[in-house]
């Protein structure tokens, strides 16, 4: 009997799996993948200000960098959602961000 429990509920995680898989459009993909690398980049900006605040300054310039770059691309995500979506992106505050990010990158 257990066997038959555990197969069933095997199939029913496969097969929710499967229609989860399927129902993500490709403009819910861009748009989780920019909420997804926004938040990565900002909670490697954040670890490094903690870090530097605890007087540790190791490799500070490669991880930032490394979240500028993670950032960048969210942004790029976020572009292509709205494109996709037929909308018209805030462009104002997209460039202001990507201006950011880039200074982020280049002021280490």
């Amino acid at each position: 009997m257990k066997i038959y429990i555990n197969i069933f509920l095997i199939q029913l995680l496969t097969f929710s799996f499967v229609l989860q898989t399927q129902a993500e459009t490709e403009f819910d993909y861009y748009l989780n993948d920019f909420f997804n690398k926004r938040s990565e980049a900002t909670q490697i900006l954040k670890e490094i200000e903690l870090e530097i605040k605890n007087g540790s300054r190791k490799n500070y310039c490669s991880r930032q960098r490394e979240a500028a770059k993670i950032g960048l691309n969210a942004n790029d995500s976020l572009i292509k959602a709205y494109k996709i979506n037929g909308t018209n992106p805030p462009l104002k505050t997209i460039e202001s961000n990507k201006n950011k990010w880039i200074s982020i990158r280049e002021n280490c």
